[in-house]
Parts: structure tokens; C-alpha cells; sequence
């Protein structure tokens, strides 16, 4: 599977934001046909370090009410990844945001 396609994008939260500065984690969406070792290739092709753990979840789907009447929207499910990056780099993707 091509990287491009393992990696769809950077999830950009308060926590993953903490994660990224204090334990060099940083939270992809990831193609949910992807397993951890395709993640590790595809970080460590696009951003050139050296990643040293990758933890996979699926988001279970979810059910949202909109405005208007009985209008309920469900999200699908999607898959995450959390990638431990060796001490002392840096993914640019997080940094000046």
C-alpha cells in the first residue's frame, strides 16, 4: 500500500497537541485496511524519523443529533493511530500550528 494512502491525516487536538510536546506521540487517521507495521513504513518514509511504537484503534461509530426535528446523523467508524517517535525528533506537521 502506498504511505500516501496508509496516512489520510494528522488529528489536531488539545491532547494529541500535549501528547506531541511532552511524549513525542502524534495521532494519525489512518486507511482502516492498514496495520501497525504499514503505519511505522509510511511515517517513517513521509517524515523521516525513526518511529519506536505505533498503538492502532478503531473509533467505534457514533450517532449525532442536528438541528431540526428527529434529524439524526451517524457517523461512521474510522481507525487511529498513536506513533511514538525516538527521543529527541520532531514531526514539522505538529509544529506553528
Amino acid at each position: 500500500m502506498n504511505p500516501y494512502e496508509v496516512i489520510i491525516r494528522p488529528i489536531d487536538t488539545e491532547k494529541t497537541r500535549y501528547q506531541a510536546s511532552e511524549l513525542g506521540q502524534y495521532t494519525f487517521e489512518v486507511d482502516q485496511r492498514a496495520n501497525k507495521i504499514e503505519v511505522k513504513r509510511a511515517v517513517e518514509m513521509i517524515y523521516d524519523v525513526d518511529v519506536v511504537a505505533v498503538n492502532v484503534m478503531i473509533v467505534p461509530a457514533k450517532a449525532s443529533s442536528r438541528r431540526g426535528r428527529r434529524r439524526i446523523v451517524r457517523r461512521s467508524l474510522w481507525k487511529k493511530a498513536v506513533v511514538t517517535v525516538a527521543e529527541g525528533q520532531r514531526l514539522d506537521v505538529f509544529e506553528g500550528v
